[in-house]
């Protein structure tokens, strides 16, 4: 990948989406996907093969997920948390699936109701499997910089993790400020941190923006040598097991700053930012973007 160039992936119709209140159909759903195909994106986070009862807002993943436009050159990587939801993705077509797990122990017992570990060795199977199927897979640490039970999370078990995950075979590792309490200059020494262990081309950041913070994290990353970063149109998401965290940083607000400093996304800013105030509209909610506050005012 040319130095110049950030590959976004935009992971608003999975972790942006299960976290709003409003349940959007499965046409809406597919709709944001198709639009957000046309905008020059080469990642969409399509959708979760989760239990429906832990997470309804994805009930339709193997609809949304048959029925979206596969451009060719994008890939629409899905989320399972266990071997039954990879299978139902790959039933469903599915070519990269992606994995999660947290670097906080209080996290995942109350996330996932496991252990680190455990969680570790539930992946083991999706990961012999995609292995064998010639399925990519990527990995998610989250509660990298700050946890709502424990607190601080030593930058230690962060790279355990991460390593964890880079050794069983996930190909890229994004590393998740869940909460949003991170600042740069921790943002920066955990990436650093992590990529004593992860070759950096295999790393992404995803910022939530509680505290404003998630600009201002990228860029500190950026410096360090990451070209991947997560985000989400419209800055939907938020996290249901910390109090008052805030969506995803938007992914209107991060191409603008990216090309402000002449860095490469091959995106469309304008497609983008009108695919960004359709979602809202859609969510009843005003958008969490300033770039697209600013060019849709009246």
């Amino acid at each position: 990948m040319n130095t110049s160039e950030v590959r976004i992936v935009e992971v608003g119709p999975r972790d942006g989406l299960q976290n709003e209140k409003t349940l959007l159909p499965p046409d809406v759903k597919i709709a944001l996907i198709d639009r957000l195909s046309t905008t020059g994106l080469k990642t969409i986070e399509a959708t979760s093969f989760v239990s429906p009862r832990w997470v309804p807002q994805l009930a339709d993943a193997e609809e949304v997920f048959r029925k979206i436009r596969k451009v060719p050159g994008v890939g629409y990587p899905v989320l399972v948390p266990n071997e039954q939801g990879y299978r139902l993705a790959r039933a469903a077509g599915a070519t990269e699936v992606s994995v999660f797990t947290a670097a906080s122990e209080a996290f995942n017992r109350a996330n996932i109701n496991a252990t680190i570990a455990e969680s570790l060795v539930r992946f083991q199977p999706v990961l012999e499997h995609a292995k064998s199927e010639g399925v990519k897979i990527r990995g998610y640490v989250s509660t990298a910089l700050g946890c709502p039970y424990q607190g601080d999370v030593p930058v230690a078990d962060v790279v355990r993790v991460a390593k964890s995950l880079y050794d069983m075979g996930c190909y890229e590792i994004s590393l998740g400020d869940t909460i949003g309490v991170g600042t740069p200059m921790k943002a920066r020494a955990m990436l650093h941190a992590v990529a004593q262990e992860v070759p950096m081309h295999a790393l992404a950041v995803h910022f939530h923006d509680t505290y404003g913070q998630a600009l201002a994290n990228i860029m500190a990353c950026l410096d360090e040598g990451v070209r991947v970063v997560d985000s989400a149109v419209s800055g939907t998401g938020g996290c249901p097991y910390a109090k008052g965290a805030t969506g995803n940083v938007a992914s209107e607000d991060v191409v603008y700053m990216l090309h402000g400093i002449g860095m490469q996304t091959g995106i469309d800013l304008d497609l983008l930012v009108a695919t960004g105030a359709w979602l809202s509209a859609q969510l009843n909610k005003p958008t969490a973007s300033r770039v697209t506050k600013a060019r849709t005012a009246a």
